[in-house]
């Protein structure tokens, strides 16, 4: 039986390609773009990029704070909308969520907006208070200005989630000031499904958490008063026994710190749930400025 050419897939029907395509990836579907130029036809038709996008994104985009049709008209190439929405997400639902598309696997993205979380004394003014900042995506964010009781919570329904994914939950936060309180004493975060047990993960939320880690500020008691010493360690043997979280910068200026993960099955109902909080300490904390919790896909480890 003589062996068909590895060419014969070149005189295939260019819908036959596209069809091949759209059961890949938009990583898969942009690397094989570069092969021949009738694979780059194929992989720019819209057969394509419509299976990448999300069967809900009419719905999704409906509920736009701008008003979604302008944004379909402004986008008919489906490939086009795809990469607007991993590149710029909209915001949704009365400026309280914003929604986008994860670039390399086409995942659904949302961040909770601060006034779609659950803030301890958030509408209490003397202990949190809502701004506008240009820089924030969402009308408003949430400034704290002095509690020692910090618990910050969201949930999202796992049904607009995309399903068989692991996600991970990120607090993103900023400060116009120097944040207090946080850098002696860990957070707690929690990711998981609510109304179940979620595993504890130790959270700085000190931007300078890294660096204070290897040089550690420690109380030394001197007669009737407390007074801070600097203390060079070795930072091997100060690594905590548990795993910790330290805030990076994102790319759009904000800074963010994971909290946990969680896998999402196909079709599963309840909710997730986010939360940070550290109520253990007793201080006052204050300065930080919380714009959400952002929930994206991530790798499993």
């Amino acid at each position: 039986m003589a062996v068909e050419s590895s060419d014969d897939i070149y005189v295939l029907p260019e819908d036959c390609i596209a069809t091949a395509l759209s059961l890949t990836s938009p990583k898969d579907a942009c690397r094989l773009s570069a092969v021949a130029s009738t694979f780059r036809s194929a992989s720019e038709s819209d057969a394509v990029w419509a299976r990448f996008l999300p069967p809900d994104y009419r719905d999704i985009i409906s509920r736009a704070l701008d008003g979604g049709d302008s944004l379909l008209a402004k986008f008919p190439s489906k490939k086009d909308l795809y990469l607007h929405l991993c590149d710029h997400p909209i915001v949704i639902d009365d400026g309280r969520k914003s929604f986008q598309l994860e670039k390399l696997s086409g995942k659904k993205c949302y961040m909770l907006s601060a006034r779609d979380l659950y803030i301890v004394w958030g509408d209490t003014p003397q202990y949190w208070r809502f701004i506008s900042l240009p820089e924030s995506r969402f009308p408003e964010v949430a400034e704290l200005l002095d509690v020692c009781w910090f618990e910050i919570r969201g949930k999202i329904k796992m049904s607009m989630l995309s399903g068989g994914t692991n996600y991970a939950a990120y607090l993103v936060f900023t400060s116009k000031s120097r944040i207090y309180g946080f850098d002696h004493q860990y957070a707690d975060g929690y990711v998981g499904v609510s109304g179940r047990e979620s595993e504890k993960r130790n959270v700085c939320l000190d931007p300078d958490g890294v660096q204070r880690h290897r040089y550690q500020i420690v109380p030394r008691r001197v007669g009737w008063f407390y007074h801070r010493s600097t203390q060079m360690r070795n930072p091997e043997a100060m690594l905590p026994e548990e795993e910790t979280e330290y805030p990076k910068q994102r790319d759009d200026g904000w800074m963010e710190v994971e909290l946990g993960e969680c896998f999402v099955e196909e079709g599963q109902d309840g909710e997730l749930e986010a939360s940070v909080m550290e109520v253990k300490g007793g201080n006052w904390k204050s300065g930080i400025i919380v714009q959400g919790i952002e929930i994206r896909a991530k790798e499993r480890k």
